[in-house]
């Protein structure tokens, strides 16, 4: 990489946080690794910087605050289809009830598994 001023590692930050929230949105999760590599190098460059001005970096800071929250709802997605896959594996299992005394009894499934397939 050539030697950039602030301003101009600025601007790239400020083109990769854009695409990182493309591909947040697009749900492409895949592209992130790379982009994150860049993003942490601009910002380490910048960290090594004594005197930028606080108006310059606002802007990439909404942004970056902005992606955070898309990568917290992104992971909050993925932990919910993992809970619920997780649910269907139990219940396919066979179901687990009590029986006045306490005692437990599985039944188990019968015929092959289907997913509904909802809109």
């Amino acid at each position: 990489m050539t030697e950039q001023t602030p301003q101009e590692m600025i601007e790239t930050l400020d083109e990769i946080l854009d695409a990182e929230r493309t591909a947040l949105i697009g749900g492409d999760l895949h592209e992130l690794e790379p982009l994150l590599a860049k993003k942490e190098k601009i910002i380490d460059a910048l960290n090594m910087v004594g005197d930028l001005e606080r108006e310059s970096l606002q802007k990439v800071q909404t942004k970056v605050s902005r992606n955070q929250e898309l990568l917290d709802s992104a992971m909050e997605g993925i932990r919910a289809v993992a809970s619920r896959m997780a649910e269907l594996r139990r219940i396919r299992r066979g179901l687990d009830v009590y029986d006045q005394a306490g005692r437990k009894t599985r039944y188990a499934t019968r015929g092959a598994a289907t997913l509904e397939k909802r809109a």
